[in-house]
């Protein structure tokens, strides 16, 4: 016989950081810096690295939203719809510490949570009403104790699945709690733009345009066969969101790490085979020595590919012989690589590595390959050991130079990058 907790309806949290890198920057330099002046309250955003060719915009201020300034668009851009902007660099080992102070106080409210990225988290809170009250109750305790503790504010979605939940915490902002209950769809979520709907992008709000599909309650109210007629999968996956279904569940964090793997990003559209080899090649630097400082190799690897309608494919395989030999990581991923694009233009690349084995498993080798791989794996090493004295950035490969791609991909790198403030003015 089951609990009334057991036969409750779910309560799912999702937790959003508001304007997340500039929210941390501002409260380190009120904080700690003593800035008299609010960065959030400015016509402000923070902007990527010029001299590293990434400069798009990485989070922006309420004011400067309301000039059309867009997270992901090029500074020059930026700056051509609003001259006035004023421009801070990004400062990745401050917003990692910022995270983690915030992931913190979530853990102490639900012992399951995911965190989807850097500024946002899932939490499951059935069965909490007990310890914190009703879940809005439970939600503005959690929003007041992190811009007390914190100084930084958050939305908080609330529903019966992940993806409602992240439907509500994205209504109006900041520093507020909405609720989006399956009963709610109809008034909250339907009359809104078809774009505002989870896993739309441009392509496909532009396919769905031409078939008379504007808004969110459209699309519901649409035969699934004929949005699976135009979109394959896709379609019904959207049809699915639109009426507030999603099967997907909290991802808790595992204490025993079973795979390695990194992803990416890009500020741009890649449309060439040669940029996504730039790509793979950074990540498969960090995954070989994620792998190698686990002491540990992997008999399988996969490779995903988000578009940019952020629809996702991947496609796997195993290794002949388990390895962490970066060089070994990259021409697999490749090889993925090459069967699995369909020649769309790519948003996001991500380097799974799976079955791990510990390092000192035996490697099978023919007498062709055996010097070939000592070679590498004593090379691997050794730039391992310098880059763990002086840096990522001390060893980098001839083939990133001049290249709009970090040679190391992942947050784990960029966060060993510490902004010197000695030069910059705080007001």
């Amino acid at each position: 016989m089951k609990t009334a907790d057991e036969t409750a309806a779910p309560v799912v949290f999702h937790v959003d950081v508001n304007s997340a890198f500039l929210s941390w920057e501002a409260v380190y330099r009120i904080r700690e810096l003593g800035a008299k002046k609010d960065l959030r309250d400015e016509l402000c955003a923070v902007g990527g690295d010029r001299q590293a060719r990434r400069g798009i915009i990485l989070a922006k201020s309420q004011s400067a939203k309301g000039y059309g300034v867009r997270t992901g668009e090029s500074i020059l851009e930026a700056k051509r719809k609003c001259p006035d902007l004023k421009l801070v660099p990004a400062n990745y080992h401050l917003y990692r510490q910022s995270s983690e102070a915030f992931i913190k106080i979530l853990k102490e409210y639900s012992p399951e949570m995911e965190q989807y990225s850097i500024d946002e988290a899932f939490m499951n809170m059935t069965g909490m009403e007990k310890l914190f009250g009703p879940p809005r109750e439970a939600a503005e305790r959690i929003r007041e104790r992190i811009f007390r503790e914190l100084g930084f504010t958050v939305n908080i979605g609330i529903s019966t699945n992940k993806l409602l939940a992240k439907m509500a915490s994205d209504f109006k902002k900041p520093n507020l709690v909405h609720t989006l209950f399956p009963e709610e769809i109809p008034e909250k979520m339907w009359p809104l733009p078809v774009r505002e709907l989870f896993f739309v992008g441009r392509s496909t709000e532009a396919s769905l345009k031409r078939l008379g599909i504007r808004t969110i309650g459209d699309l519901a109210k649409t035969d699934p066969e004929l949005l699976k007629y135009h979109l394959k999968k896709h379609g019904e996956v959207i049809w699915n969101f639109a009426n507030g279904r999603d099967a997907g569940v909290i991802e808790t964090e595992e204490t025993e790490n079973k795979n390695y793997g990194n992803s990416t990003t890009i500020p741009f559209d890649v449309t060439d085979e040669g940029t996504a080899r730039i790509v793979l090649l950074s990540l498969a630097e960090t995954v070989g020595r994620r792998l190698r400082a686990g002491h540990v190799k992997a008999e399988g690897i996969s490779v995903t590919i988000k578009n940019t309608d952020l629809h996702s494919v991947s496609h796997q395989a195993v290794f002949e012989t388990p390895t962490n030999i970066t060089e070994e990581v990259y021409r697999a991923a490749c090889r993925l690589f090459e069967e699995l694009w369909d020649g769309s233009a790519i948003r996001l690349l991500g380097i799974s590595t799976s079955r791990i084995k510990e390092e000192s498993c035996a490697r099978q080798m023919n007498i062709f390959e055996g010097e070939k791989y000592e070679k590498l794996e004593r090379l691997d090493h050794a730039v391992d050991e310098i880059r763990s004295k002086f840096g990522s950035g001390a060893v980098m490969r001839a083939s990133f130079l001049e290249q709009p791609v970090a040679h190391m991909a992942g947050r784990e790198v960029r966060a060993e990058k510490k902004l010197d403030y000695k030069d910059i003015e705080i007001e």
